[in-house]
């Protein structure tokens, strides 16, 4: 007898994308739909959590209706509902959450809550067919910098985190500062193309502790005061290069532990994951770190990097023929560690 496909919806809205997607067999999607408020947000210059909650409100019918038209499945064909219920800004979690128990009701279709750092680390499964646990993976993203051991399908031991800023927070910050605007992760990288990385020397923090984990406060605060520096001695001030000076330092400390962790751990596979992920510097950095070390190295396209849904669907996926499952009670937990249910 033929072994049925599983077919999940998955529901994604932690910050300020809404997003709805149908994976089959946690790997193939059908439609990953997203709805991106980055144009709303600009105007303020960063994410406004009661703003995005609304749009999450208004978007979040048509983008559900979207992802099910596009793979082509009603609600009765699918096997479960997949949702991200954390970490993320509370409001705009519940907004999906919600939904996702609505549907789950109403279709009496099983419910699983979904962290969403698994999901940007089950990214990789999506494009990498032949990627399978064990594997290290390093997370990089606005809200977060987790090297983690991914010892199997939802088995996870964070090994490093950011003691401060997480690493898309410290561009975001380096970029307003340098008169960028935001999102500033994706405008550095492309700034940086002009200028010479080796013009400045900002500082490579190493937290005494574990070498594993990160501090990006002091490149942060270095690129500030080199900025201030410049103003009160009337010197000029090359952009280009400051963020060049300014991203080379962020990258070489990522790679760096990074490749401490697989040689450590003696498990020859590196994934990245998370929105900083898609930075061009960084995977070039890291594919040549890789193949120097003789590491496999995995990463998804830029478009399964930032917030989205069929990543969601994959981690729900193995968390689903895992035997998990959540209840109408399941809550947004803004704080959620990875590992934690």
């Amino acid at each position: 007898m033929e072994k049925k496909d599983t077919l999940i919806l998955a529901i994604e809205s932690s910050c300020d994308e809404t997003a709805a997607a149908v994976v089959k067999n946690g790997r193939e999607v059908l439609s990953n739909v997203i709805s991106s408020q980055i144009a709303l947000h600009t105007l303020y210059g960063g994410v406004v959590p009661e703003i995005a909650s609304r749009k999450h409100i208004e978007k979040i019918n048509y983008v559900i209706q979207e992802a099910l038209d596009e793979a082509g499945v009603t609600l009765q064909e699918l096997d479960a509902i997949g949702v991200t219920y954390g970490p993320g800004l509370v409001g705009a979690l519940l907004v999906g959450v919600a939904e996702a128990k609505a549907i789950s009701y109403a279709a009496n279709l099983p419910l699983v809550g979904v962290h969403h750092i698994e999901g940007h680390i089950s990214a990789n499964y999506i494009e990498n067919p032949d990627l399978e646990p064990p594997f290290i993976c390093l997370v990089v993203s606005g809200g977060h910098t987790h090297l983690v051991v991914v010892n199997d399908y939802g088995k996870y031991e964070i090994i490093g985190r950011t003691r401060d800023d997480a690493a898309g927070e410290a561009f975001d910050k380096v970029a307003r500062a340098i008169g960028l605007g935001y999102p500033g992760g994706p405008k550095i990288d492309k700034l940086s193309k002009e200028g010479n990385p080796d013009a400045i020397r900002f500082p490579r923090a190493k937290v005494e502790d574990n070498e594993y984990d990160f501090s990006f406060s002091g490149v942060k605060s270095a690129v500030l005061n080199h900025l201030n520096g410049c103003r009160m001695k009337g010197e000029p001030i090359v952009e280009a290069d400051i963020a060049a000076s300014f991203q080379k330092a962020v990258c070489d400390v990522l790679v760096a532990h990074a490749i401490q962790a697989v040689k450590n751990y003696k498990i020859p596979k590196l994934a990245l994951a998370g929105g900083v992920a898609s930075n061009s510097t960084l995977r070039q950095a890291m594919k040549e770190a890789c193949e120097k070390e003789n590491i496999a190295f995995y990463y998804p396209s830029p478009v399964l990097c930032t917030d989205n849904a069929a990543m969601i669907g994959s981690a729900a996926y193995y968390e689903y023929i895992g035997g998990s499952r959540s209840g109408l009670d399941l809550n947004a937990v803004p704080n959620l560690r990875l590992g934690e249910r």
